[in-house]
Order: C-alpha cells, then structure tokens, then sequence
C-alpha cells in the first residue's frame, strides 16, 4: 500500500500532468482566482507557492527557471513581478482554498483557489442592470425566433412525411 503519496497523477500520463499544472498555474495567476477540484487546487497550491517564492529573488537565473517550468512568458512576468512584490513581507501561505460543495455531474469536491489578498470585482451599479436585461430581452426575442423556425421546419418534415408514406 502506498500511503505517503506526495503528488496527486489525477489519473494521467507525466507529460498530460505536467500540462495540466502549467495550465492551471497560468489561470490562477492571470485571474487570481479559478474554480477546480479540491485535489487540483491542493495539488496547484504546491506549485504556485514554490514559484512565488522563487520568483521573489528578482534574479535573471529565477526568471529562467521559471520560465523552464512554466513557458507562458506573461505568467512569469507576473510571478516576478507583480506578485512576489504583493507577497515580499509574506513568509509563504500565499494561497486560499475555499471549497463550495459538488459538482453536480460526477459529484466530484469542488473549491476556489484565490491569492489571499484577492479582492471580489464590484458589483453592478443599476444602468449596468439595465442594460443587460434589454441585451438579455434581445437574446430571448432572438432564441424564440429560432425555436418557432424549428418547429415550422418541423411541422413541414412531419406534413412531408405523411404525404410520402401513404
């Protein structure tokens, strides 16, 4: 039995892992914040944590590393020099897990990872509000067009096919 398992494989080769992580390493920093599986988020936590307090040493040598690890150019960008600038005072913790229930689907955990000084956008002021639901008002009129078109289209079919079965 293997009961001290270090990392997560999530069921997938080395090469599809790796891709994952960076993957998720680019959103959470591009973002601050994504939505993900409670083991991916524990898994990325790892990651992003080590890279921040790589990236927090400023040096050529720390931002080719980084870029080994992560190619995204504008991700490591960040990690040097926007967040390890947030987070200089900070001694690790840079991360959040907040888990929100199931996914409804596969019932898999699910959680945000943020930053921990993620702040939440603002909300919508009420002209906002207002626009949207004339856009919303438009799109409903639109996909009501498109649903008594298909139920004309389909009237025709049925018609059609009577006519040739008799």
């Amino acid at each position: 039995m293997r009961h001290r398992v270090k990392t997560h494989s999530f069921g997938r080769r080395p090469d599809a892992r790796k891709a994952l992580i960076r993957g998720l390493v680019d959103s959470l920093v591009e973002h601050g914040r994504i939505k993900t599986t409670v083991t991916k988020a524990k898994e990325l936590r790892r990651h992003v944590e080590k890279a921040i307090t790589y990236g927090k040493k400023g040096t050529v040598h720390a931002r080719r590393v980084l870029a080994t690890r992560y190619p995204n150019k504008s991700t490591v960008a960040t990690i040097v020099d926007d967040l390890s600038k947030r987070f200089e005072t900070r001694p690790g913790g840079y991360t959040r897990i907040i888990k929100i229930g199931a996914r409804p689907g596969d019932k898999a955990e699910m959680a945000f990872i943020e930053f921990v000084d993620y702040v939440l956008p603002p909300v919508e002021d009420e002209t906002t509000v207002k626009a949207d639901a004339e856009t919303e008002a438009k799109q409903k009129l639109v996909v009501k067009r498109k649903q008594d078109k298909r139920k004309r289209t389909r009237k025709l079919q049925q018609a059609s096919r009577k006519k040739n079965f008799k």
